[in-house]
């Protein structure tokens, strides 16, 4: 099978629409989401939506669940705290309910979908160490996780008991005993590479693949403008 592997959405319509279009191009057979469908821009609605509709495996983020008070929003820097109570106000109950009722982990066959890291998922802890790296490794029982949080893209795996950091874009995991897969972001990536990110999982071939997408950044900015978010959350997706 071929998968789709989004995340870290964060409410940007038109980064979404530019990556599922994407992906029906490249015929997969499934998309999952490693969740933060929302917050930051100015259509929580719409992702919702979208997402609901594509994706056959969907796992909480830090602001989904914050949005449906799971979550203190005061964990949030300003901004990020500002847009949350912001979509707060525009979903409907269904909406909430739908982010409320989201797992914090989903394990399909083979593979393991969480935000953060496996070691208290609850806590959306980031992975950014060799130290954590292995928390999340001994937690994992599966040969791959997909994850997100940091909106990175980024390939970490086990071989003989050695952990390896892989900053490229294709990632060979047919020597690996386990992986965990950063996805990059999909709404607003923080790795200089303004262009949506996601990644395509060949189950057969064991590869994994980071896509970049190009999208109208300026249309997702004017409505972050034209809805009185924080202007912040609309530099940020022009790498600034």
């Amino acid at each position: 099978m071929i998968y789709g592997i989004i995340g870290d959405i964060h409410s940007n319509g038109d980064a979404l629409t530019a990556i599922l279009g994407e992906m029906r191009r490249e015929h997969v057979d499934g998309v999952l989401c490693v969740g933060d469908i929302v917050g930051y821009a100015a259509e929580p609605t719409e992702c919702i939506d979208l997402v609901r509709e594509a994706a056959c495996a969907v796992v909480a983020g830090n602001h989904d669940y914050a949005v449906a008070g799971k979550f203190p929003v005061n964990y949030f820097n300003a901004d990020a705290r500002s847009a949350a109570l912001w979509t707060i106000d525009r979903l409907s109950g269904g909406a909430r309910d739908f982010l409320k009722n989201l797992p914090l982990v989903e394990r399909l066959p083979g593979i393991t979908l969480v935000h953060g890291s496996l070691h208290r998922p609850e806590f959306f802890d980031y992975i950014t160490s060799m130290a954590e790296a292995k928390q999340a490794f001994d937690q994992l029982d599966t040969p791959i996780c997909f994850y997100g949080h940091t909106h990175v893209p980024l390939g970490i795996t086990l071989t003989d008991g050695r952990i390896t950091v892989d900053t490229g874009h294709v990632f060979d995991l047919s020597k690996a005993e386990k992986a965990l897969i950063n996805v990059g972001s999909v709404g607003q990536p923080r790795d200089w590479d303004i262009r949506a990110s996601y990644a395509l999982y060949d189950t057969e071939k064991r590869v994994v693949k980071i896509n970049r997408v190009k999208y109208d950044i300026h249309s997702a900015a004017d409505k972050i403008y034209s809805a009185g978010l924080p202007k912040f959350n609309a530099l940020r997706l022009t790498g600034r």
